[in-house]
């Protein structure tokens, strides 16, 4: 019997900020909204959510609050994909414009990095639907 995947945390200095954006970049919606924490969670959590088993509801982002700011490159990363029918450099010019920040590391082609407002890497993959 394995673990269940609940959340992934993300830190950061500005909790509803970080989360606002990563909300719009995702078209998620906020599920627990505290001082210190949000959740963010997909659509289908409010619809067919509460009638998925628990491992079949995917998991969540979880924003906390810490004093340091990003100071290495993150050890682990969101990657994100367009639906298929849906176009690379359209949503990357969105993201663009929610405030985040292109960066180079090397990636392969088809592959877009980018930093969100606090710094944390994500990858913008091309268009898929699995």
């Amino acid at each position: 019997m394995g673990l269940r995947w609940y959340t992934t945390v993300i830190d950061c200095h500005d909790v509803h900020a970080q989360a606002a954006w990563w909300a719009q970049a995702l078209g998620w919606s906020v599920a627990v909204d505290q001082p210190d924490e949000v959740i963010l969670v997909p659509p289908h959590a409010f619809t067919t959510g509460a009638q998925l088993p628990p491992e079949e509801r995917g998991p969540g982002l979880c924003f906390v609050p810490v004093p340091e700011g990003k100071q290495l490159k993150n050890r682990l990363h969101l990657d994100l994909a367009p639906r298929a029918d849906d176009d690379l450099e359209a949503e990357v010019a969105r993201l663009l414009a929610l405030g985040a920040h292109r960066i180079d590391v090397g990636q392969p082609d088809g592959a877009v990095v980018l930093t969100d407002p606090e710094g944390n890497e994500l990858c913008v993959l091309s268009p898929r639907d699995q």
